[in-house]
């Protein structure tokens, strides 16, 4: 099982999730799952079809945001939309979390939602260190 790392009352992230880690999500209150991952980056990842499948049958609306590398602008927006307009709590993954909290917080800070210490602090405390990766101000 994944572990789910708390970043706000409204998004989580986890390393890559199984399908059947899905009930326990909806069972904890998550209403989206969102997979940063690309199809096929990992041979052992099971496959965006089935993922979508599990998440569904868990009663969960299942995204598709997937990137590798640093996120494009257009990619941490999406993310950070895809938290922002959720009836309720957000479960995102990639391969190790990492991923996925970086687009959060990038879109995070492009729409204005957070500044970047509250950001780094946030992260920290959901055990993902991005003092390195988010711009300092000018």
């Amino acid at each position: 099982m994944s572990e789910f790392h708390c970043v706000t009352e409204r998004l989580s992230v986890s390393p890559q999730l199984q399908p059947g880690d899905l009930d326990r999500a909806a069972s904890e209150g998550f209403v989206r799952v969102v997979c940063n991952r690309p199809e096929s980056e990992s041979p052992d990842q099971p496959s965006g079809a089935a993922m979508k499948a599990a998440a569904q049958a868990a009663g969960l609306e299942f995204v598709e945001i997937p990137f590798a590398g640093m996120p494009s602008a257009e990619t941490a927006d999406a993310v950070f939309a895809a938290v922002a307009s959720s009836p309720g709590p957000v479960l995102a993954y990639c391969r190790s979390g990492t991923r996925s909290v970086t687009a959060w917080a990038l879109g995070s800070l492009r729409a204005g939602d957070h500044d970047r210490e509250s950001l780094v602090a946030l992260a920290a405390g959901a055990g993902y260190d991005l003092s390195s990766v988010l711009p300092r101000p000018m």
